[in-house]
């Protein structure tokens, strides 16, 4: 009978003399073995989430599991090519060539401190298979919750107004609402609900979009995970699935480096749990 030499029943290095191959090779092999698992973990996290990064997948994959750092989940990526990333120009959806008031930034340097201490708004375009539709939404900066957002044929002073309405219908007003210096925010209709609901209107300077950066990402968020990602049939067909994506999707099952890792409405949960609110000054 022929019996197999396994390091089960002999130790490593003479199974390495029989075999002729060094310790290094063998464990090696054994390495690779190993990380095939985890290499498949990484593959359904960034298959699921093509934008994410290295940190990002790491926090994912704790989520469903796995015990690895990030140096590890870094390396993966680099060796399986899955840290390049798609850049698409954009279509220009600010005019600030109005003569509406305008408004001083308030939140340059200011921290959010609590729910609807800051919302900022800002529009993005969405390529259809003909044509081209907009979309307007409304975050909180401290959860990074999406308040309101609206879709829209037009590009004109009706789509933010409508996701102002759904974003003040739903959770109240803010302290502060913060946008570019856009026709659309700088509108009478606009600025006038605004007011009436005791909200401080703040604006970025014009030609300066680092001023509203919070909102800025998370349409460069929308863009790169839904949007560059997906073929909207029609306008019926867009309406769906950015609403999956914002509603579901960004608010549930998306996590936030700046949250800990959690997603938005578990970061609202667990402050809501704490009790903790810092009132206004």
């Amino acid at each position: 009978m022929i019996q197999v030499l396994t390091v089960e029943r002999y130790p490593v290095q003479l199974v390495c003399e029989v075999l002729d191959c060094s310790r290094s090779s063998y464990y090696y092999q054994g390495c690779l073995a190993a990380a095939l698992p985890l290499q498949e973990g990484v593959a359904a996290v960034a298959a699921e989430w093509p934008t994410y990064g290295y940190r990002r997948v790491t926090a994912e994959l704790h989520r469903r599991g796995w015990v690895v750092n990030h140096k590890r989940v870094r390396q993966l990526m680099e060796e399986m090519g899955l840290t390049v990333q798609v850049r698409r120009k954009r279509r220009r959806t600010t005019d600030s060539r109005h003569s509406f008031p305008r408004y001083p930034n308030l939140v340059l340097g200011l921290m959010a401190l609590y729910p609807e201490h800051i919302w900022v708004a800002d529009i993005t375009y969405v390529r259809l298979g003909q044509g081209f539709v907009y979309l307007a939404v409304i975050m909180d900066v401290f959860t990074r919750a999406i308040r309101g957002w609206c879709l829209s044929r037009s590009l004109d002073e009706r789509l933010a107004l409508t996701a102002l309405q759904q974003a003040l219908g739903r959770h109240g007003a803010p302290r502060i609402h913060h946008s570019d210096q856009g026709v659309q925010y700088a509108s009478s209709g606009y600025t006038e609900m605004l007011q009436r609901q005791g909200v401080q209107i703040s604006m970025a300077e014009v030609g300066e979009p680092t001023q509203n950066g919070f909102a800025e990402r998370l349409m460069r968020t929308i863009k790169e995970e839904q949007v560059d990602l997906s073929e909207y049939q029609d306008y019926a067909d867009a309406c769906h699935q950015l609403g999956r994506f914002l509603d579901d999707v960004y608010m549930h099952k998306r996590v936030h480096s700046s949250l800990g890792y959690l997603t938005p409405a578990e970061f609202e949960a667990a402050w809501a749990r704490t009790r903790g609110c810092v009132e206004p000054a």
